[in-house]
């Protein structure tokens, strides 16, 4: 085992691997020796010594390729500090009781389940409609013009750097 952590993700529109990219820097900012790749491209984790896994949600779920990830790599998983963020809009809609946070901390529950997690990063997306399959395009077309969400980038860059500063020393085990 190396002492590279991997940060790896599952993103549909680019804006959970502009997270994942945010937190890497960060980590390598702070020492630590860093490899980004999509879940995707993953074959074997054995050689790291920690890893971190974001994914961005449809349908208020981890993409397929997110749960597949962590299914397939469950046994390993178990035996490293192991991440995870969502990037999801429901992060934006902020509310004065923090409903957002128990929103968007239930779309990690089925993660949770299969491998505890030494920290867990909850962030707002991006809305471009023109980067979203028809099928999602239409339904979050009606909560714009509803009013519900506004096109935009919600991503807090300090937040996602302060989590993944504050994820420095349960990575290093």
């Amino acid at each position: 085992m190396s002492n590279i952590t991997l940060v790896t993700y599952a993103s549909r529109a680019g804006s959970t691997a502009g997270v994942a990219q945010a937190v890497a820097h960060t980590l390598k900012d702070r020492g630590i020796a860093v490899e980004v790749c999509p879940m995707r491209d993953v074959q074997d984790i054995t050689r790291y010594r920690a890893v971190v896994a974001g994914s961005a949600v449809r349908m208020s779920q981890w993409l397929p390729e997110g749960m597949a990830f962590v299914e397939h790599h469950r046994q390993q998983l178990l035996q490293k500090p192991f991440a995870a963020f969502v990037v999801c809009l429901a992060m934006a809609a902020k509310s004065e009781k923090g409903l957002e946070k128990v929103t968007a901390a239930a779309y990690l529950q089925p993660v949770r389940t299969l491998v505890p997690t030494v920290s867990e990063g909850l962030f707002a997306g991006v809305l471009d409609l023109s980067k979203l399959p028809l099928m999602y395009r239409i339904p979050f077309r009606l909560a714009t013009l509803s009013g519900i969400f506004k096109e935009g980038d919600y991503r807090d860059w300090n937040t996602i750097h302060q989590w993944a500063n504050d994820l420095l020393p349960k990575l290093v085990v």
